[in-house]
């Protein structure tokens, strides 16, 4: 089938090159010719495992190319994906739709034919009707249905969740975009990944049902984190104690310094918003929201103390920026967090990221950025592991002993297990664990 992709981003580059990839015929439009000329040189703008060499041999195969010109695009399609950003708006957090209101606006003006348009940025429910409006309003003699096709992808394994998903999801109220859909994801059908098509808006409101579960799940081993350690518990017996009972399961059960990234962040405050306005409040999201928010803060504390209070004039290296490993993604990061609060009590602050640096410069001017993990931990008063990148998950303890200036390890990740490294000789303080563990 013929796809256009409005947006080349993150979901509509991932997604467009995997549609080309089964098979399809597959335009990625932006708006930023920048953009497209380095797709259309090779050169990727994001970081995620694989996607180079996948655009590089569909677009070898002739079944992937990059326009800024959506009108040729858009009226050869069978479907058309609307892939832009849906940034929280300012003041009251609200998914911003700007730029789908005005994708679709763009779009019905070029239809030709029966086309479906399908919502595959995240968007709050009622979107799709809104949508359908835009385009009937300006081309009513089109023939257009549209759909709600939510994405669940991970950054750092999009490819896969893409190409092995646990479910499809699509909201249609049209039988015939509902089997446009159906030929589109065939090629996944045929490997058994289960199809549930329903209404439009039960597709949207899934999306932030699923995100602000899974929020839920992290913001609730973090707060168990907490209690483990004043009362002298493991957090990750715990989590493991809990997640074998398979009406809960392991995933996102890992302790850390809370959550950021692209999704979870925007789409919570979405959901409260959303709920907010149809006069039911999600309490339980909104604490989430809360509870994540002054934990990303309370992060800077929790190093604070373990340099035993004070911070003013020392060198704090950290290692890791991005919200998470295999991506250069820094929104929302618990890094910004950090750094703010151990600048805000007089530190200095030393990084490496093995990906993220170039999108953290903008973001974080004021700290120095190193070229790999010992030049980082060089002279430093303490070292914190921030984000689980494998690179630091078998770092030599004894040279950083060497180049340190106090031997003094935060481990926000729970990448190590206490003894191991109080045994060589450091003041090792973990999440969820007993506060700086010293070996006896």
């Amino acid at each position: 089938m013929k796809i256009a992709m409005v947006g080349s981003g993150y979901v509509g580059l991932v997604s467009g090159t995997c549609f080309a990839d089964f098979g399809h015929s597959v335009v990625c439009i932006d708006k930023d010719p920048a953009k497209i000329e380095a797709l259309n040189a090779g050169r990727i703008p994001i970081y995620e495992p694989g996607l180079e060499a996948l655009v590089a041999d569909n677009v070898r195969q002739g079944r992937l190319t990059f326009t800024t010109a959506m009108r040729d695009a858009v009226a050869q399609a069978d479907a058309v994906f609307i892939a832009v950003g849906t940034p929280s708006r300012r003041g009251d957090g609200f998914a911003d739709l700007s730029f789908v209101y005005a994708a679709a606006r763009e779009i019905a003006q070029s239809l030709s034919g029966f086309t479906v348009v399908v919502t595959k940025s995240t968007v709050p429910v009622g979107t799709g009707d809104e949508v359908e409006r835009i385009l009937r309003e300006t081309a009513p003699d089109a023939e257009v249905a549209v759909v709600s096709n939510p994405e669940f992808l991970r950054e750092g394994a999009a490819i896969s969740d893409f190409k092995r998903p646990d479910r499809i999801v699509i909201g249609a109220e049209d039988e015939r975009a509902a089997e446009v859909m159906r030929e589109i994801y065939r090629p996944l059908y045929l490997n058994a990944a289960p199809i549930l098509v329903t209404g439009r808006r039960t597709a949207e409101l899934t999306k932030y049902a699923a995100n602000a579960f899974l929020a839920t799940k992290i913001t609730f081993i973090n707060e168990i984190a907490d209690l483990c350690e004043r009362v002298g518990a493991n957090v990750q017996e715990v989590a493991r104690g809990i997640g074998l009972d398979n009406r809960i399961g392991a995933k996102f059960l890992h302790a850390g310094p809370g959550y950021g990234g692209s999704c979870f962040p925007k789409d919570t405050l979405a959901l409260v918003k959303t709920a907010q306005d149809a006069g039911t409040p999600v309490r339980l999201v909104e604490t989430v929201v809360s509870v994540n928010e002054s934990r990303k803060r309370a992060m800077a504390r929790k190093i604070i103390a373990a340099c035993g209070g004070q911070v003013r004039g020392r060198t704090i290296a950290l290692l890791g920026l991005t919200f998470k490993p295999n991506t250069d993604d820094m929104r929302d990061a618990p890094s910004l967090s950090i750094v703010a609060g151990l600048q805000d009590a007089g530190a200095r602050v030393r990084a490496y990221d093995p990906e993220g640096m170039e999108q953290a410069r903008p973001l974080l001017p004021d700290i120095g950025y190193a070229a790999d993990p010992y030049d980082c931990a060089e002279g430093a008063d303490a070292l914190v592991l921030v984000t689980e990148w494998d690179a630091f998950r078998a770092l030599d303890f004894d040279r950083l002993k060497a180049i340190m200036a106090e031997p003094v390890v935060v481990d926000l990740r729970n990448v190590y297990w206490s003894r191991d490294i109080a045994k060589l000789g450091f003041s090792y303080t973990a999440i969820g664990q007993k506060m700086n563990a010293l070996v006896e």
